[in-house]
């Protein structure tokens, strides 16, 4: 047996804000991808893997006892499977913000779920927020609470405009300029990230009214006028907000940036070589660079592993 491929995602635009209504945009990422197998793998990743599908299996049956009428599965087919040694073959990092669970809990809907909603029929608004809902408790089991968008993003493996909590969308994004100077990439920090202990700080903080203040007449705002230029294709505005975003975030999403990436960040925004976001909920992991200049930005971080996810 082995499953079809799942991919890993990467949320351009949204972390923390889809939290409190702000517009997000999650693409597919084909560079990392994963799949169910069951076959003699007696490696200490493939019996790590079979463990926590066991566990996961015991959380399904608990949920759609709980939830009848969210989601069934053959738990039957699940339990022998996973008692026959199945497990995720994956390559997409854990703790790196790019969705290592999100491509595990499609792979487990779309082989196991009864009743399912497939990729080819006219995937309705009502049929895309049911989905994710459905993922959303699924992948609580490993977050403790989940939005759904990084499963839904792997299942459908399209771009995701998230308008509001209530209204998402799939869409077009302006093809890659192959030939173009400018980038979106990953830059390896280097260490994992927690998402749970870095999600309960936000919560913390947004006790505060200044912070609270801050998320909407900054965070989101900018947040959303770079999603909006990114999918319009509005690559000169988009930079200018995108410089606004950055800056806002080391401002004000400290406990998110390792101490040894603040300079790293600050240098970014005053030489307008390149600058960095969020990628996922930070403390580790991957971190999101926007640049004109690829060239210029991958000399300025030669000390660091980039990965380019798409042209301008």
């Amino acid at each position: 047996m082995k499953g079809p491929l799942f991919y890993s995602k990467i949320l351009l635009f949204g972390e923390y804000g889809i939290i409190k209504d702000s517009k997000g945009l999650s693409i597919p990422y084909n560079f990392f991808k994963g799949a169910l197998k069951r076959n003699k793998n007696n490696s200490p990743e493939a019996k790590e893997s079979n463990r926590a599908l066991a566990g996961f299996a015991e959380y399904l049956e608990e949920l759609t006892e709980k939830e009848p009428t969210l989601v069934s599965f053959d738990l039957e087919r699940l339990k022998e499977d996973v008692a026959n040694g199945m497990y995720f073959d994956s390559s997409i990092p854990q703790g790196y913000g790019v969705g290592s669970s999100g491509a595990l809990v499609a792979a487990i809907y779309d082989k196991y779920a009864e009743d399912k909603i497939t990729v080819l029929e006219n995937l309705t608004r009502e049929k895309l927020l049911r989905l994710k809902t459905i993922f959303g408790h699924m992948e609580s089991f490993f977050h403790g609470k989940s939005s759904g968008l990084d499963p839904l993003n792997s299942y459908l493996s399209l771009p995701i405009l998230i308008n509001s909590k209530d209204n998402i969308e799939s869409t077009s994004i302006p093809s890659q300029n192959m030939e173009g100077k400018g980038a979106v990439f990953l830059l390896d920090s280097g260490s994992t990230g927690e998402t749970a202990p870095m999600i309960q700080i936000f919560m913390d903080q947004m006790k505060n009214e200044g912070f609270r203040k801050m998320i909407k007449d900054q965070f989101i705002k900018h947040t959303d006028a770079c999603v909006e230029d990114f999918v319009n294709g509005n690559v000169k505005s988009l930079f200018r907000n995108l410089k606004q975003l950055s800056h806002v975030v080391l401002d004000n999403f400290k406990p998110m940036i390792p101490v040894k990436f603040h300079d790293l960040w600050k240098k970014g925004i005053e030489t307008n070589e390149y600058y960095l976001k969020l990628c996922g909920s930070g403390g580790g992991g991957y971190f999101l660079g926007f640049t004109e200049d690829f060239e210029k930005a991958k000399e300025a971080l030669k000390d660091y592993k980039l990965e380019v996810v798409y042209n301008f």
